[in-house]
């Protein structure tokens, strides 16, 4: 039989997993982003990603935020 507190912790657990995805993804797309015109073949792709870095550099930092927020919720629950 489950207890509250087993479902408040599985919601919490399920909570800090879903912020640990969404750090990883949006971090890995704002990677993808500032590093895209180093591999980029065609100028015009090069210029699309070289204009969108403004996004990219907000996408890290924003994902970093995320994955920040996880460690220390997890960091808070030991």
């Amino acid at each position: 039989m489950t207890t509250p507190a087993d479902k408040q912790n599985a919601q919490l657990k399920k909570a800090d997993q879903e912020l640990l995805f969404k750090g990883v993804a949006i971090a890995l797309i704002g990677v993808v982003i500032l590093l895209g015109p180093h591999f980029a073949r065609s100028p015009a792709v090069q210029e699309l990603l070289t204009g969108g870095a403004v996004v990219g550099w907000f996408a890290l930092v924003l994902g970093i935020a995320f994955l920040g927020q996880y460690f220390l919720r997890r960091r808070a629950r030991r």
